[in-house]
């Protein structure tokens, strides 16, 4: 996929989680958030865009003669806003699920796929941390969905092969999976 369709795909998306709501879980079912971890940092950057708006227009339409740049400026100060308050949402809003199907795993809008139970050999708690913050990463026969750099769950599969997850609640994760995928 080019650069510009990934921006265009990933611009729709974050509009799509200011203005949709969150697929509701199924009976059964239970999420599991991933977004701790950069919550406080996007809550940061959230709070400090809200503040830069006014002060950026004060200066812009004191300093600039051109009276089209207090509005651009403006323009791209709101969108920027909006953008990581839709970016929060869609890591809130797509959040791991354990259910019946087996595990869903997620990403904001970028990740989401389902691994049957037949395929899931065990599940454990393991914390990694990575050298790169790519949010996914192939490294090993493993598939690393990684937040901040980091992973918290080990999902080992059938064929031997790994994801590794980051899951703010890693044990209440595993008790989950555990518990539906060999109820006793």
């Amino acid at each position: 996929m080019s650069v510009l369709r990934r921006a265009a795909a990933m611009e729709a998306a974050m509009w799509r989680n200011l203005l949709g709501r969150p697929e509701p879980l199924r009976a059964g079912e239970r999420a599991f958030s991933s977004h701790g971890v950069v919550k406080p940092i996007l809550g940061i950057f959230i709070g400090l865009s809200a503040v830069e708006i006014p002060i950026f227009d004060l200066i812009v339409s004191r300093v600039v003669p051109w009276a089209p740049a207090r509005w651009i400026v403006l323009a791209l100060g709101v969108w920027g806003l909006l953008w990581m308050i839709g970016f929060g949402r869609g890591l809130k809003g797509h959040p791991h699920v354990v259910g019946e199907d087996g595990i869903r795993v997620r990403l904001a809008n970028r990740v989401d796929f389902t691994i049957p139970w037949a395929d899931v050999m065990a599940v454990r708690k393991r914390y990694r941390s990575l050298p790169s913050n790519k949010s996914v990463q192939v490294e090993d026969g493993a598939m690393h969905v990684v937040m901040a750099g980091q992973t918290s769950v080990d999902i080992v599969r059938r064929d031997q092969d790994q994801v590794r997850i980051y899951v703010d609640d890693p044990d209440a994760f595993v008790r989950a999976a555990t518990r539906i995928k060999d109820p006793a």
